[in-house]
């Protein structure tokens, strides 16, 4: 019997990693795929929007699939869901001005977001606020004034956004959600829940501890390496990877990196992954069935690669209990 709504945040809360499939682009969203994809082996399924077409028509009917097609075997209502983001976390503003494809991809029933070429802590910030709603109050700086002292006139300083730069894991506030009402009959359907509880569940996970929701960073370009203390200290954020790929780009490698990593390369993985395990987020990488032990080892808990043989020997490694 399933504990949660995420099938994946029930996985990492046991310390279970957890193995995705789906493409970074080209994903099929029809509700026949989600008919099919509702009995994957997977533990989340990743829909690439960030290269692939920010489809929302075939997002919603695509969860409507999954839905129609459940439970899955562990007892859950669809496999989890989590959709890489268009927009870059280059900066607040730019996060901020493209809010509106949180609301739109939080609206279809999704269980998490991925926000690539995070390069800065206001610009993770941000998207972790604009994945709120405004009556969700983990992690929110108590300094802020209350409702109704803003309906009298009270204003918000953004005081997080103007300090100076934070110390190796220090976690500044969060300011106050900005998702809104409208959405949330379509994605309580798809959780199989009363709107009323959608509004209390689709939250951060592990800011709260009764959060659904799985928000991730992709580190993958210079300045998101530079900045990963800061970054990753950003209440809200439940995993986080070092992007090989876009990395690679950056230091002028044409060709995909795999391993062994050129060293700045490598520093920057293990930067991250060191950073991952300090503040208790999730670290992605990826698995193969002949490194998938040394990788579980280690620490890794996000498991890329897309392939079933390497979480068979994942699960079976881990003594995995729930079903697939």
């Amino acid at each position: 019997m399933a504990k949660r709504i995420n099938r994946a945040i029930e996985l990492l809360g046991q310390d279970q990693a957890i193995y995705y499939d789906g493409p970074h682009t080209g994903h099929v969203l029809t509700h026949a795929q989600g008919l099919a994809d509702a009995a994957t082996w997977a533990d989340y399924i990743n829909v690439g929007m960030e290269h692939g077409a920010f489809d929302m028509t075939g997002l919603a009917a695509y969860m409507s699939g999954l839905a129609a097609g459940g439970p899955t075997r562990s007892g859950h209502a669809t496999p989890a869901v989590i959709v890489e983001a268009p927009v870059n976390g280059t900066d607040a503003l730019n996060v901020r001005f493209n809010a509106w494809q949180f609301r739109q991809i939080l609206g279809r029933g999704v269980h998490g977001i991925l926000l690539c070429q995070a390069e800065s802590a206001d610009a993770v910030r941000a998207f972790v606020e604009s994945c709120r709603y405004p009556h969700q109050t983990s992690g929110v700086d108590p300094s802020f004034p209350s409702p109704l002292e803003r309906l009298n006139g009270a204003r918000i300083e953004r005081r997080g956004d103007r300090r100076t730069r934070p110390g190796p894991g220090e976690r500044r506030p969060l300011g106050l959600g900005t998702r809104g009402r409208g959405s949330e009959s379509e994605a309580a359907a798809v959780w199989g829940i009363p709107q009323e509880d959608y509004f209390a569940r689709a939250d951060p996970w592990p800011l709260n501890p009764a959060g659904e929701l799985l928000l991730g960073v992709k580190l993958e370009s210079p300045e998101g390496i530079a900045n990963a203390d800061a970054i990753l200290a950003v209440p809200g954020l439940g995993f986080a990877e070092m992007g090989p790929g876009d990395l690679g780009l950056s230091l002028g490698y044409v060709t995909l990196q795999r391993e062994p990593y050129p060293p700045a390369m490598q520093a920057a993985r293990d930067r991250v992954f060191g950073l991952c395990r300090r503040l208790g987020i999730a670290f992605l990488d990826g698995g193969t069935p002949a490194n998938i032990v040394s990788r579980l080892d280690e620490g890794a808990r996000v498991i890329s690669g897309r392939r079933e043989d390497t979480a068979a020997l994942g699960r079976a490694h881990q003594k995995r209990a729930m079903a697939v």
